[in-house]
């Protein structure tokens, strides 16, 4: 490691040596921290975040990273509302849409894999007020979320002993997702390893069994087939009637999708805690159409063969059911068919889905946290590290959000009060997705200004920048009319209307605050920062160890994690 002139910041040629993982991590760690603040003494003073993510961590985190209750339990709702034909083509188009956005993301993160990575790139590509708005509006979306999950987990335990009050529950929970959090990178890594493979395990299960039930093999020996496609029908009216009801059916299954896929774009919040991130990143962003494919499309089909549409269990059928596993349409289409063991397992996967996504969006929240103090867009102390690489005193604040979670045990309007927080969360992922685009729209520009020729990238997205605006064109007119049914006539709702629609006021109040304050200018391309902290990347890259398989069951695993 040699020093500039100054003697300030550092900069790397061939003796970066090769080393085992934590040598390399520990040298690297330290080398991006210099090039991020400038100088070795405030990288020493601060500390860094480690690359403590391994491969399987990051290959996991990408197969069944956030989804929480809203793949077990929320799309019933949409099954009530719209039918299965509507809900089956809503999410796949979301998710045609949320795969280009996420191979937009991916050549960024390959590139500059940065911790908290996406307020940073707006703020480099774009402008550093959009990096103000979606690091803040990410952070605030994360803690309510956090909260949402949490407050979740402790109903479902109810499906088991509802005789001690939610709020202890609540409380261990917290407890435990913070431990996760605080100790080091790996033992979050770990977790979600461990959360991930259950969900993967019981989604895989699940479509098994819906093939084979729906082929007839039940005990009540019924070949469903695609009955309920046709009574009650395929696609259900929604606030119409005729083609248009079914048409407006179809566009809520689309905000209701997108909601769900809520956090896909996680991995690249753990890039910058990922062990040789240039090579599992990349491999981790291709496999988000698998998820994309077997959790939801392939998911949304089986419940759609199994369920019909009117069943009064559903979510949303019945306004005084609960919300809990009983309310699960595969649940409800495991009892339909007359298998009595299932729905107390499904139960406790639909628990280990909130309390993992209360760990992953503690995790995403506290990165979005340090990313905007990188950014000089919060306080400097928030850079401070634990010797494991842990921003304490992000994850701290964030965590301490979690105390909103107790207004659900409240009064009627403290309860009331919790709900409308979280539904304000509601609009924030659409954000991220739009801001992403935006920001590899420019990035894209920044590349061809500066003479960068894209076949030289690590991870090249393909029919670029065409992607992008696809999928920027798609999620902002589901930002635009995602609260549509208030307009319909008889509808007219002022809580709704807020509620749908505040999240736009929020996000353009916090561009529109950083954008005066600051006076900040849209980067030119040929300007943009795409470099800074890039060095000491280029140089680890080819030093981590080669691991190579030495038998068939190696070769998979490698494979697969």
């Amino acid at each position: 490691m040699d020093a500039d002139e100054k003697g300030a910041v550092p900069t790397y040629t061939s003796e970066f040596r090769r080393g085992s993982k934590a040598e390399i991590a520990k040298e690297t760690q330290l080398g991006e921290a210099a090039e991020i603040y400038g100088d070795i003494e405030t990288a020493e003073d601060y500390g860094y975040v480690s690359r403590g993510l391994k491969s399987r961590h990051i290959q996991f985190i990408a197969l069944g990273g956030t989804i929480g209750t809203g793949l077990f339990l929320g799309i019933g709702r949409a099954f009530h509302n719209a039918g299965p034909l509507s809900v089956l083509l809503g999410y796949t188009f979301t998710g045609l849409a949320v795969f280009a956005m996420m191979q937009c993301l991916g050549e960024m993160a390959t590139w500059l894999p940065l911790p908290g990575a996406i307020p940073q790139f707006c703020a480099r590509y774009v402008d550093p007020a959009m990096g103000f708005a979606v690091g803040w509006n990410n952070w605030y979306a994360s803690a309510i979320t956090l909260c949402a999950e949490i407050s979740a987990a402790s109903i479902v335990i109810g499906f088991w002993n509802d005789s001690i009050t939610p709020g202890a529950w609540i409380t261990l929970i917290i407890v435990l997702v913070v431990v996760l959090n605080i100790v080091a990178v790996a033992v979050y890594g770990e977790a979600e390893f461990i959360f991930a493979s259950i969900k993967i395990i019981t989604i895989l299960g699940l479509l098994l069994m819906a093939f084979i039930v729906d082929l007839g093999g039940n005990p009540h020996h019924d070949r469903i087939g695609f009955r309920y496609w046709k009574h009650p029908g395929a696609m259900k009216p929604y606030d119409s009637t005729g083609n248009t009801g079914r048409f407006l059916g179809l566009w809520s299954t689309l905000v209701n999708a997108a909601f769900s896929y809520g956090g896909v774009e996680m991995v690249a919040v753990a890039a910058g805690e990922a062990e040789n991130p240039r090579k599992n990143i990349p491999k981790a962003v291709r496999r988000v159409f698998w998820r994309i494919l077997f959790f939801y499309v392939l998911g949304s089909l089986a419940i759609g063969v199994l369920v019909p549409y009117d069943d009064p269990n559903l979510l949303g059928a019945n306004p005084d059911a609960k919300s809990d596993a009983s309310a699960s349409p595969w649940v409800i289409a495991i009892r339909r068919a007359g298998i009595k063991v299932l729905p107390s397992i499904i139960n406790a996967v639909i628990l280990t889905s909130a309390s993992s996504s209360a760990n992953a969006f503690l995790y995403t929240g506290s990165r979005y946290l340090y990313a905007l103090a990188q950014n000089r867009q919060a306080p400097r102390f928030l850079l401070r590290c634990t010797k494991l690489g842990v921003p304490y005193w992000c994850v701290g604040i964030t965590a301490s959000i979690s105390g909103l979670t107790y207004l659900s045990l409240g009064s009627s309007g403290a309860s009331t009060a919790f709900e409308w927080f979280q539904n304000l969360t509601t609009i924030a992922s659409l954000f991220t997705w739009t801001s992403i685009c935006v920001a590899y729209i420019q990035f894209h520009k920044a590349l061809k200004a500066q003479g960068i020729d894209r076949n030289t990238l690590v991870f090249k997205a393909h029919f670029q920048p065409y992607l992008g605006w696809i999928a920027l064109i798609f999620f902002s007119l589901i930002i635009i009319f995602n609260g549509f049914d208030v307009f319909i006539h008889g509808n007219w709702d002022i809580s709704s209307f807020l509620t749908d629609y505040i999240g736009i006021v929020i996000y353009f109040g916090l561009y529109a605050f950083w954008k005066i304050f600051k006076r900040t200018k849209w980067v030119n391309p040929a300007e943009a920062d795409i470099f800074t902290g890039k060095a000491a990347l280029d140089a680890e890259d080819g030093k981590w160890p080669e691991l190579h398989p030495r038998n068939i069951f190696e070769k998979f695993w490698f494979w697969l994690a």
